[in-house]
């Protein structure tokens, strides 16, 4: 296990790509309130997914230790300029189309993005970084490229990978890009592969924010399928640290697998939000179980995630510490007490349809 000495590499001045995202924000937040040393360019191309709403307050906290960069990550040349005005040493990569049911309706973004604008992003590191010393692009994926679990058994960073969506297939792709330009170009790297996360600030899209709106506007909670497809649960937070984590303190060129240890069947998921948010909130009439619906399920719909995430915690010495009943308590709360937030997105660009 690493001690906190054992440092690799010192980020001073850090791009996040996709910052204004759900995971990005969360970890803006985190690696500026965490190290008073540290200086945060947040690039994002404000898509759907992505709004400043998720930031608010941040400037005034922390004045000229963050600074805004409206690009897109297919831009070279925009990249390029970020990397070199800003002193670049740190490239934590979350820009990414990153909805399974939206890759199904429209595959090209999610090439466009996840493939092309990994390439231009390795491309401007490899042009302006040259021979620099203590540099680290840090590429955050999913386990989802790993494909489908049966009932028993775990993705392990040597897992083969064998994508089933869109999606999936060109966050592989991505990650190969990154692995290439590490091997061929001398790209200082890391790499990471998580399981599902959650918490607040996450667009009601995924499973547990649209849960969590469907259920208090009372509209019917659609469970694809019968309701027996396993995930691993992380808390935004877990991960946040667990990326700050690898890019401190991992070897060059390292992967590690970062997962919640929080195995759940999306049925019971659902029934343990009804059962929180029936304490938070209660109904006026029956349980919020009683909205639960079965629908037809996604088209290639994997099975099972489960991710052994022991090489971390034996290596660098991080490990999950919200226990899922824990963080889903805490999400909600958030939820219910950031509803103008969750309206205004849904409002304007997400009517809680469903996709794919």
């Amino acid at each position: 296990m690493k001690t906190p000495a054992e440092i690799t590499h010192h980020p001073r001045r850090v791009l996040v790509t996709g910052g204004a995202g759900f995971i990005g924000s969360n970890l803006v937040r985190h690696l500026l309130s965490s190290d008073p040393a540290i200086h945060v360019v947040n690039y994002d191309l404000l898509t759907y997914a992505g709004s400043l709403a998720n930031l608010e307050g941040i400037e005034q906290t922390y004045g000229p230790r963050y600074h805004f960069v409206h690009a897109d990550i297919c831009q070279e040349d925009a990249v390029h300029a970020a990397l070199s005005t800003h002193e670049i040493d740190t490239v934590i990569h979350l820009a990414a189309e990153s909805h399974v049911d939206r890759s199904i309706s429209g595959p090209r973004a999610f090439l466009e993005t996840n493939v092309m604008g990994t390439y231009s992003l390795l491309q401007a590191t490899r042009q302006v970084w040259k021979d620099k010393k203590d540099v680290r692009f840090h590429h955050v994926s999913t386990d989802e490229v790993y494909g489908s679990l049966q009932e028993s058994g775990f993705f392990t960073e040597s897992s083969p990978y064998d994508p089933s969506s869109p999606y999936s297939a060109s966050k592989a792709a991505s990650d190969h890009l990154v692995r290439a330009w590490g091997r061929t170009f001398g790209v200082p790297f890391t790499l990471s592969n998580c399981s599902n996360n959650y918490g607040p600030y996450q667009f009601p899209e995924k499973l547990i924010p649209l849960m969590i709106a469907k259920a208090l506007a009372g509209d019917p909670l659609p469970v694809y399928g019968d309701g027996s497809n396993v995930r691993d649960w992380l808390h935004v937070e877990d991960h946040c640290r667990a990326i700050d984590t690898i890019v401190r303190s991992a070897e060059n060129g390292r992967t590690y697998n970062v997962g919640g240890h929080n195995e759940m069947k999306n049925l019971e998921l659902v029934h343990l939000l009804a059962d929180e948010l029936q304490a938070l909130r209660p109904r006026s009439a029956g349980h919020y179980r009683d909205l639960i619906t079965f629908v037809r399920d996604r088209p290639g719909h994997d099975h099972r995630y489960a991710i052994d995430a022991s090489l971390i915690d034996q290596d660098l010495g991080w490990r999950p510490r919200y226990q899922f009943k824990e963080g889903l308590h805490q999400t909600i709360a958030w939820y219910l007490a950031n509803e103008a937030w969750a309206e205004r997105i849904r409002g304007e660009r997400y009517a809680g349809e469903r996709l794919g």
